[in-house]
């Protein structure tokens, strides 16, 4: 078995789209038109081929109240894995993204969290 497509729950799939494609730098796989939203999904650029990663519309009342409480808990909605931290922090910052908790050491990992503009927290994380 393998995972081929995860999902995050989106309040604005358009400014999810430029942040996740032009912020944080995934590269766009579908976009497939299905009435007012889309199908839109997007892959890491060192693995084109790889897991999925689904931008959908919150639109289900369980999805906005699953997105708004871990949100208002601190949780990340996601975590994506960097090499290095510190560098991802920095250019991070200079494209103004907001963060929630600096790089901090956790001894198996250094996390950071961010806000993604778009109703979630993200992680990034660098093992040790």
């Amino acid at each position: 078995m393998k995972i081929v497509v995860t999902r995050i729950f989106v309040t604005d799939q358009a400014k999810a789209q430029a942040f996740y494609h032009y912020v944080l730098g995934l590269e766009p796989k579908q976009d497939v038109p299905m009435g007012q939203h889309r199908w839109l999904t997007f892959t890491s650029p060192s693995d084109p081929h790889g897991v999925e990663l689904s931008l959908e519309p919150n639109l289900h009342p369980a999805a906005r109240d699953f997105q708004a409480a871990i949100m208002a808990d601190g949780l990340p909605a996601m975590t994506f894995e960097v090499k290095d931290v510190q560098a991802e922090y920095e250019r991070l910052c200079a494209a103004h993204v907001k963060f929630t908790q600096t790089p901090t050491d956790t001894g198996a990992f250094t996390v950071a969290l961010f806000d993604d503009t778009c109703g979630n927290l993200i992680q990034i994380a660098q093992r040790h």
